[in-house]
């Protein structure tokens, strides 16, 4: 979409307010907005935003990040493509912006930027990324004691639990659809008051936006009929948590032949997605800290609970890292693809997808193979035959999971100097405050945050 175009949709529209939002280094959506009587302004200068920001954590406490502090200024500049008419808000519509210098070069602590740059390096190799994020949630109903209650009791795919959400959901659907995201499918899941809703694939950077503007609809959507929508990962410590699966297939750049397909192969995989599956494996306990980075996602992240908790794949293993997904009836080379089980909606989708890029083409490159499927429950396996497999457990805290991020010299090379600098020390900030404090000031500043 042009700047034009996008002045008169927004004209169209009686926009009044428009959203420049972002996803912080907490995962964290934020943002700025400007006046239609602006936009045409802003469209070309953006809104300045101080440098801090990136070192601020999820409790509004910067961090004493070299070059992040007072002094200094970048540009959220929006990009047109991204524009939408909010169906939730009045008179309002939104972009994603993009953190610019004032020279208009890419901040090096943008996690947006960070993720084209992942896309470009796959275009390099011939490759273009398809992606779908695959969330869960938790509709709430909170009473005056400022405790929330799950609306239903009802069981996994319970037929009980869609009447008890009929409405609600029937009002994201149409929030979705009204933004151009394609539905995939709906159900009631394991937990009380859970639901998941996964959305259609698309490239890269629109499934990475498709995030921040889903989070947004079903928050919002919630609100307006008096619920809390919680998409944290463990909102109700002794429910089921809340994924956010990261389904990808590998395509050629003119995104014609899904290139991870191979009809010869037992499990339909191609060579090249075994490398790039490989990655992901190698470099899954550091690239934790971007896909599941809060220190409530340790909360889910355990055996035998469905959400992964070893460094194993296996086909349509539901508890292993990786599954690969068997392809749709008469379908099958379009719809291959890998799912990874370790992330939830606390991240920051632009770091979750771009640090899986990453690991997948330093698996590419050096040819990497990912070892004999799990055709088990990995839990199940003994200490020893998980070691002669070469699965591992993974980071049981947010902090070890950090630690190992700092150790990945691929995926600190691949985030650059300024954006892993300030994302290891917001985050570790947010380690050592929750862990200061007892379970409650966990769950309530993680609840309705994300």
């Amino acid at each position: 979409m042009s700047r034009e175009q996008v002045i008169t949709a927004a004209n169209k529209a009686h926009v009044r307010l428009i959203r420049f939002l972002y996803c912080d280094n907490g995962g964290v959506i934020r943002g700025k907005l400007a006046h239609i009587n602006s936009l045409a302004r802003r469209l070309e200068t953006g809104i300045g935003l101080t440098v801090a920001m990136q070192a601020m954590n999820m409790l509004d406490q910067l961090q004493p990040v070299e070059g992040m502090g007072p002094v200094g200024e970048i540009r959220l500049t929006p990009d047109p493509d991204s524009f939408v008419v909010l169906p939730y808000a009045p008179n309002s519509a939104a972009m994603m912006a993009d953190m610019l210098t004032l020279d208009r070069q890419p901040w090096g602590a943008c996690p947006r930027s960070f993720l084209k740059r992942m896309i470009g390096r796959a275009a390099e190799q011939g490759f273009s990324i398809q992606a779908a994020l695959e969330n869960e949630f938790s509709l709430l109903r909170p009473d005056e004691a400022g405790t929330y209650t799950p609306i239903d009791t009802g069981l996994c795919f319970s037929s009980v639990s869609m009447t008890a959400a009929a409405e609600v959901m029937d009002d994201i659907i149409a929030a979705l659809e009204s933004q151009g995201i394609a539905i995939d499918a709906y159900y009631p899941e394991l937990g009380h008051g859970q639901h998941e809703l996964p959305v259609r694939h698309a490239p890269a950077l629109r499934a990475a936006d498709n995030q921040v503007w889903f989070r947004e609809t079903v928050r919002n959507v919630a609100h307006r009929h008096g619920l809390l929508a919680s998409l944290a990962p463990k909102p109700m410590p002794e429910q089921a948590g809340n994924g956010c699966h990261i389904h990808w297939s590998v395509w050629d750049t003119a995104g014609k032949n899904n290139l991870l397909y191979d009809p010869e192969d037992r499990y339909h995989l191609s060579q090249m997605g075994y490398h790039f599956m490989a990655g992901v494996l190698a470099h899954l306990p550091g690239l934790l800290a971007l896909t599941a980075p809060s220190y409530n996602s340790y909360r889910r992240l355990q055996p035998h609970f469905w959400s992964s908790a070893y460094t194993a794949w296996g086909p349509d293993n539901r508890e292993a890292a990786v599954r690969v997904a068997s392809g749709l009836w008469g379908h099958e080379a379009e719809t291959a693809n890998l799912e990874l089980k370790a992330s939830d909606p606390s991240h920051n989708p632009y770091l979750a997808l771009g640090g899986l890029i990453a690991a997948g083409l330093d698996g590419v490159a050096r040819q990497l193979t990912p070892g004999e499927p799990a055709l088990i429950d990995p839990g199940n396996y003994s200490d020893e035959e998980r070691a002669e497999r070469g699965i591992e457990r993974y980071p049981t805290s947010q902090a070890a999971a950090l630690d190992a991020l700092e150790q990945d010299e691929v995926l600190l090379e691949a985030l650059g100097p300024d954006l892993s600098r300030s994302y290891l020390a917001v985050k570790r900030s947010e380690y050592q405050a929750f862990a200061a404090e007892e379970l409650g000031f966990e769950i309530r500043h993680h609840i309705y945050k994300f």
